[in-house]
């Protein structure tokens, strides 16, 4: 855990640099186990030999970072409201799409309803509960994806059953 926690808050270079991916999403995972422990079970589907992906990864571990935690958010969300209790799952997966590399991180949390669909990415929008966040995690999230990588950030979802939002990112230099 000290580990995970050093490389994550001392990613290194403000540069862009080849990144392992998979390496930093078990980083991520593991710094944020106080996060997601309680209310859910985090399962993992790394690629193997995935191709290193040309990024800011202190930024782009802040994305994972604020996704898995919304993920633990919106399970819990739904398990407060669950007699039964028990645990959701986070599915993290990642894969080679032609010149891209795609994580798609999966919960079986409460979904985002549809009123909230079209503002998700806004910033100051927030579907939490007062004093719970600020609006910004996506906000930033989108921004650090699309603008800083020249990638996409998008999500598919269902009420009541749970959401995955997908990052794209290009291997190379966007000029390249």
């Amino acid at each position: 855990l000290v580990r995970a926690m050093k490389e994550f808050s001392h990613p290194g270079d403000k540069e862009s640099q080849n990144v392992d991916i998979n390496h930093l999403i078990e980083t991520t995972v593991t710094v944020a186990r106080n996060e997601w422990k309680y209310s859910s079970e985090v399962q993992l589907n790394l690629a193997p030999d995935l191709p290193g992906v040309f990024c800011l990864a202190g930024e782009i571990g802040q994305v994972l970072l604020n996704l898995l935690v919304n993920a633990a958010h919106a399970i819990t969300e739904k398990l407060g409201r669950t007699p039964e209790g028990g645990k959701g799952l986070i599915t993290i997966k990642t894969e080679v799409d032609g010149p891209f590399i795609l994580v798609h991180i999966t919960d079986t949390g409460c979904g985002i309803p549809d009123f909230a669909r079209a503002k998700i990415f806004d910033p100051f929008f927030t579907t939490k509960a007062v004093g719970r966040g600020t609006g910004q995690g996506l906000a930033i999230a989108y921004e650090v994806v699309t603008n800083k990588h020249g990638g996409a950030l998008t999500f598919t979802t269902a009420v009541g059953e749970g959401t995955t939002f997908t990052i794209r990112l290009p291997m190379k230099k966007p000029e390249d």
